[in-house]
């Protein structure tokens, strides 16, 4: 998910229908939003941002360390109107990841912040999971060796399923990071249907079911050389109590004996 921080309305917008377009779901804040935004939203919901994008914003190299504190993971980028030398060394001094000029095409944005994470990913020995390589810039991934074409909201769920490779996420996580931390337009429940054709079409092409999910826990991917775990016989010997080993050995007796085990009396 982007976040699109300005002062102007008709440019988060704009950004905002631009990224709707292309699959990616998005916020729009003004500046004196984001502070309190950061605060109140749970960190769950924080850990879908993919990357906050400022504008024109007074101050705006000071939000820079509430971002890095709040969400770590995002890429934090300043979109210039005019771009010069001393503001653009001044931006990357504050800590900005990167610095565009507009008008940028959010396509390059998408593409820029998806070399990024895969930096990170590949710095964390996560950028894939076996077979499955995914690239965050809006290529389809390549799976077995071959590229699977899909559709944009499956392409975004296994993208945020690598990128937390290792670890189970909700379908509400899943669906702030598809579709947006406050879109009330759509059900969550349609995150279900995404994964389920999702598993069939990688199942159909690894021969296993790379998604693993566990009711009221969530979704997690697999490896292709994952094993799962046996779970060790914990059953224990029962041992015979005493009066019940003397009856045995008693009744074991008589039939080395060759006497009958019941005997009827008058009958």
């Amino acid at each position: 998910m982007f976040i699109i921080v300005d002062t102007r309305e008709i440019v988060t917008a704009g950004y905002a229908s631009a990224f709707e377009r292309e699959g990616y779901a998005s916020l729009e804040l003004q500046p004196q939003e984001l502070l309190d935004w950061l605060e109140i939203t749970c960190a769950q919901d924080l850990s879908s941002v993919d990357a906050i994008l400022l504008g024109e914003c007074a101050e705006r190299c000071g939000y820079v360390a509430p971002i890095r504190s709040r969400c770590p993971e995002a890429q934090i980028v300043a979109l210039e109107d005019t771009a010069s030398l001393d503001s653009t060394l001044e931006l990357f001094s504050a800590g900005m990841d990167d610095v565009l000029k507009k008008p940028v095409h959010v396509r390059e944005i998408i593409a820029r912040v998806g070399a990024f994470r895969r930096r990170i990913t590949s710095r964390n020995n996560s950028a894939g999971t076996g077979a499955i390589e995914v690239f965050f810039d809006g290529r389809d991934p390549m799976v077995g060796g071959d590229v699977m074409e899909l559709p944009r909201r499956e392409r975004r769920i296994l993208e945020y399923l690598v990128k937390n490779k290792g670890r189970r996420v909700t379908k509400t996580q899943i669906f702030n990071a598809v579709y947006g931390v406050m879109n009330d337009g759509v059900d969550e429940c349609v995150v279900e249907s995404h994964i389920s054709k999702l598993r069939k079409k990688l199942r159909k092409k690894l021969g296993f079911d790379a998604i693993e999910s566990t009711r009221y826990i969530g979704y997690m991917l697999k490896d292709a050389n994952a094993t799962k775990q046996k779970v060790n016989d914990t059953r224990r010997p029962v041992q015979a109590s005493q009066a019940t080993a003397k009856a045995l050995e008693a009744a074991s007796d008589l039939r080395n004996s060759g006497k009958p085990f019941l005997s009827v009396v008058n009958a």
